[in-house]
Formats: structure tokens, C-alpha cells, sequence
């Protein structure tokens, strides 16, 4: 039987590598052929990014107690842009064979770059300390690939990956799977408390941040308990006829993230995992619109843990959106900055 993969690579194996303008809907790019152009928070979606991230922080001289690190969430609006396209891109490989010398057994690769520009509605953190930022700021810049692999071989069982730099000093490395299905997508509730220590909110003092915003949810609507609901609410009453589901996890074999030596000492970025749910949507007039929601979560490393266990907290660096595909004509201005810190 002849698979996805199997064929895609055979269409590939005559064409010379090339990069050319990214277009919807072009098969070669397999599981990601919805994604070229642009992706924003404009079209009726302002206000839908969500971030969470905790941050070592010394209280200042005489301070009543406080954990030694900050809780900071920021509201943000997002363009993604998916706009090149690198076809038949070649590893070159043999495969034995039961007699005679082994075969070419090439890998050929399509990958579809993206870059990433965030700009901040608003921010709080608790401890109070008013270094969040302005509203309007740029706090993200993300340049990266997606990659679908062929692999004539079939060994592996995963068939996207992910790289991303991170203008703090961050490289990572996801590997993946692609699965489209009927329907809306099931998102999870996700608590992303930090891991190592007790999650009694109500006993527990050095879990004060992430408590005062339980009672006290950010803008009104963020909870760190269930940072996923406002996912699932923003895909209340719409009518989803089908999802692509990109899941990258930089644990997987061979993926992984390198940080730069003062990210390691103070806060080192250990894991990321991300979803990506490509939603096809069907209009009142009963056209097909196209939206995208994601979830990643950075695992940050820092303060040892109160478990006994190996290695140091695990922070969740958590950062949710729900984003629709602008028209062609329709491209903004991409924000560039690196994150509030």
C-alpha cells in the first residue's frame, strides 16, 4: 500500500530543490497546506492571546515575604506569517538491501517558514512591580520553519517538525505528527501550576501569585488553573467541520532546545510542546473560513524543588490564541521585540 508520505515523496523525487511564494492549498506541503499567509488577531479577534510566564525576582530591601519570583501575564494580539516554501529539500541516505550492495535511499523534505510578531494589549504581575510594560509594546519576535518530512524508509513514527529561534538566546528542536479529523477540535484543560512543589493553593505561600490570580483572574478571564477555557469558549456556537492537528514536542527523539549560558544558570528553557489546531469553518453563508488556535507550553527550570525530586522547578511558560486567516489583501504590519522580562 502506498501511503501519503510514499506518494508525496515520489512527486518530489523529480523536481529540483526550489523556494517559491507559499500557496494555500498546494498539496506538496501535506498536513500544512492551509497555513500560507497571514494569521491575525484583527479580523474580530482582538484581545484572544493569553500568556503566563513566572520570572526569578529578588523583593526588593525590607518587603514582607515573597516568593522569589513573579507571576507575569500579558493579553496580547498576534500576526503569523507562513510565506515561503523550500520543496524537495534532500538528505541524502542508503538502505541495505538482501543481496548487493544497499540503495539511495533519499529523505526529501517541504518546509514552509513562519515568523512570529506579538504585540501586548496589557500586562499585570503579582508581586505588583510595574515592569510589565505599556500596552502597544512589541514583546515577541519568532522567526522559524515547519517541516514535513518523506521518508521512504517509514522508521519513524513522526512526520513534522518545528524549529524555532527565540531572540533570548533560545534554539528548539520539536518533533511531531499531523492528523486531520471531522469536527471541532477536543481541547484540554490544561493546569499549569509549577512542578516540584505542593499545589495546595490554599496552604501553600510560595504558590501566592498563581492563587491570587485563581481568585482574581487576569483582565477577569485568565485562570492559571485552566488556562485552556477561553480556547474552548472562543469556539462556542461555530459550526467546525474539520481540524488539522499539528502536536510538536521537543522531547521526542532527537528534539530539544540549547540556550545560551545565562538562560541555563537562571531560568533554562528544558521543553516546549505546542498544538496547533488548523479549523475549517463554515460561514452563515456557507463558506469555508479558516481559523487557528494553539497552546505551547515552555517548561523553564529554576529554584530546586520541595519534592525530592531530580534537576529543579518546572515552570509552565504558557501562551494560548485564537487567530483567523486574513485575505490576501490583507496583510499588517509584523511587531518585532523580544519578551517582557
Amino acid at each position: 500500500m502506498i501511503t501519503k508520505s510514499d506518494a508525496l515523496h515520489q512527486r518530489l523525487e523529480p523536481q529540483v530543490r526550489h523556494v517559491t511564494d507559499a500557496r494555500t492549498g498546494d498539496e506538496d506541503l501535506g498536513p500544512f497546506k492551509l497555513l500560507p499567509g497571514t494569521w491575525s488577531n484583527e479580523p474580530g479577534l482582538a484581545g484572544r492571546g493569553w500568556n503566563m510566564i513566572a520570572l526569578p525576582f529578588g523583593p526588593p530591601q525590607g518587603a514582607t515575604f515573597r516568593p522569589p519570583y513573579r507571576l507575569l501575564m500579558n493579553q496580547y494580539d498576534e500576526n503569523l506569517v507562513f510565506d515561503l516554501v523550500d520543496k524537495a529539500v534532500p538528505n541524502r541516505g542508503i538502505a541495505p538491501t538482501a543481496a548487493g550492495p544497499p540503495t539511495s535511499a533519499d529523505q526529501l523534505l517541504v518546509t514552509l517558514d513562519y515568523e512570529q510578531g506579538v504585540k501586548q494589549l496589557a500586562a499585570e504581575d503579582f508581586p505588583s512591580t510595574g515592569l510589565g510594560g505599556p500596552g502597544g509594546a512589541a514583546i515577541h519576535h519568532e522567526p522559524g520553519l515547519f517541516l514535513h518530512m518523506t521518508d521512504p524508509l517509514d522508521e519513524d513514527s513522526t512526520d513534522i517538525a518545528r524549529l524555532a529561534t527565540i531572540p533570548h538566546g533560545d534554539s528548539v528542536l520539536a518533533m511531531g505528527t499531523a492528523r486531520v479529523s471531522d469536527g471541532p477540535p477536543s481541547i484540554p484543560a490544561v493546569n499549569v501550576l509549577p512542578l516540584g512543589v505542593d499545589h495546595d493553593l490554599e496552604t501553600n505561600r510560595y504558590l501566592e501569585p498563581y492563587k491570587h490570580f485563581r481568585d482574581n483572574p487576569f483582565r477577569g478571564l485568565f485562570d492559571p488553573t485552566d488556562a485552556t477555557a477561553l480556547l474552548r469558549v472562543a469556539n462556542e456556537g461555530l459550526d467546525i467541520v474539520r481540524t488539522t492537528k499539528l502536536e510538536f514536542d521537543s522531547t521526542l527523539p532527537t528534539g530539544g532546545i540549547s540556550n545560551i549560558p545565562f538562560v541555563v544558570r537562571q531560568a533554562n528553557a528544558s521543553e516546549m510542546k505546542s498544538t496547533f489546531w488548523i479549523q475549517e469553518v463554515r460561514q452563515q453563508d456557507g463558506t469555508i473560513g479558516l481559523r487557528l488556535q494553539y497552546l505551547q507550553i515552555v517548561q523553564l527550570d529554576f529554584f530546586d524543588r520541595f519534592d525530592g525530586g531530580p534537576g529543579r522547578i518546572k515552570w509552565p511558560h504558557v501562551s494560548i490564541n485564537t487567530l483567523a486567516k486574513l485575505p490576501a489583501s490583507a496583510t499588517p504590519e509584523r511587531a518585532y521585540a523580544v519578551m517582557p522580562g
